[in-house]
């Protein structure tokens, strides 16, 4: 399928676009964007294909998308925020804002724990149903009354949705706004950068429609999922009970292309929001944009940038080898998913997207894609690898 894109790749930054349009050659994509922001300037702006493939609405600068694990980055980056007006310490023992949490062997637990996934949590012996979720109250419930898998803070483990309400909730209690507002009045609105966790029903015509995990020929791709439906606390870490689907997109109605789904907080995974939006928050991390100072100080980019999680996971849930994690971000150094440098920080999500900011080109980046990709998914790691030959990393 040979589709042309929209938008803009400036001079010096058409290798991204050349890789990008190459993805829907090669039949790799549905509908996706791309957008890069550097030393304050948006450089490329790229979108194409399908938001719908269902009707043919055709992928444009006002399509929103869900960005799955992308998410968490937007948390991290709001947690080194708290740090930094004084609302929050990432190393004091989370009693020391959330009391009820210490429970069944959870008082050692530091704020750290809860944002570098070593808190035990990954999985919720209370089922939950979508009400729950909607709720709030009945997860943190949960979460309270939860023993952990280990001892916190001696192993670690991806968490996939818990993380959400772990982060949310200590968020929630010092800065007194749940993670949809504090998205909105963090970030969102003082960027002028479209962003949700809880979605207006008014933006929902906006969204593009999510094409799940295609098995068929990709053997690989069919042995993972076998593996990981297999796996007791990897299921229960993907659906919290039986609230949602642990393969995320399935034609129930109750996944992440559902209405409802959209339109409550799932602050781990239920991000929506435009490859544009995303590169501009990360960006403004570590570069000034429109003549405001960097949000983060440098002492912030040193320690988003310091590994606190890597090796091997507990348990043996299917996972990238070679993970690591810094608080709240993935950082460069894994084999799966190479960013910029040494100085970058991020996160991706589950259909393949990817946003990060990287602090000595002074970069932000997001790639967002509503086709799953195969288990090897290459098309971020191919649009960094044309954007670090444009930066001559």
């Amino acid at each position: 399928m040979t589709t042309t894109s929209s938008g803009f790749a400036a001079a010096g930054f058409e290798p991204v676009a050349e890789v990008f349009e190459g993805h829907f050659r090669d039949g790799l994509e549905a509908g996706a964007a791309c957008a890069v922001y550097h030393r304050g300037q948006l450089v490329v702006d790229l979108q194409a294909g399908l938001a719908d493939a269902r009707t043919g609405r055709p992928w444009t600068p006002d399509t929103l998308t869900v960005v799955f694990s992308v998410t968490k980055g937007l948390l991290a980056i709001c947690g080194y925020l708290a740090c930094q007006r004084g609302l929050l310490d990432f190393d004091a023992p989370v009693t020391s804002v959330w009391p009820e949490f210490g429970a069944n062997g959870k008082e050692r637990t530091t704020v750290r724990d809860l944002f570098s996934h070593r808190a035990g949590l990954i999985a919720l012996d209370t089922d939950l149903t979508l009400a729950d979720l909607a709720a709030w109250t009945p997860v943190i419930t949960a979460i309270e009354e939860q023993k952990p898998l280990w001892q916190p803070g001696t192993e670690f483990s991806y968490h996939p949705l818990t993380f959400g309400w772990l982060t949310g909730e200590v968020l929630r209690r010092v800065t007194g706004l749940p993670p949809g507002e504090l998205i909105r009045e963090w970030l969102s609105r003082p960027l002028a950068a479209e962003a949700w966790i809880g979605l207006p029903a008014s933006e929902e015509p906006r969204v593009a429609w999510l094409r799940g995990p295609q098995t068929t020929g990709d053997p690989a791709l069919a042995r993972h999922l076998e593996q990981m439906l297999s796996v007791p606390a990897a299921v229960r870490s993907m659906s919290l009970g039986a609230a949602l689907p642990p393969t995320m997109v399935d034609g129930s109605g109750t996944d992440f292309n559902a209405p409802a789904v959209h339109q409550i907080q799932i602050p781990a995974a239920n991000g929506i929001t435009t490859a544009t939006a995303l590169a501009r928050i990360y960006a403004a991390t570590v570069s000034r944009i429109d003549g405001t100072p960097a949000l983060f100080t440098d002492a912030s980019i040193a320690d988003a940038t310091t590994v606190r999680s890597a090796g091997t996971q507990w348990p043996a849930v299917p996972a990238h080898p070679g993970i690591r994690f810094s608080t709240g971000f993935l950082i460069n150094g894994i084999p799966a998913r190479p960013l910029l440098s040494d100085s970058s920080f991020g996160h991706d999500g589950a259909s393949g997207a990817l946003a990060y900011a990287d602090a000595a080109t002074e970069t932000g980046f997001a790639y967002v894609t509503s086709q799953f990709g195969a288990l090897d998914d290459q098309r971020a790691n191919n649009l960094t690898r044309a954007l670090r030959q444009c930066l001559g990393r």
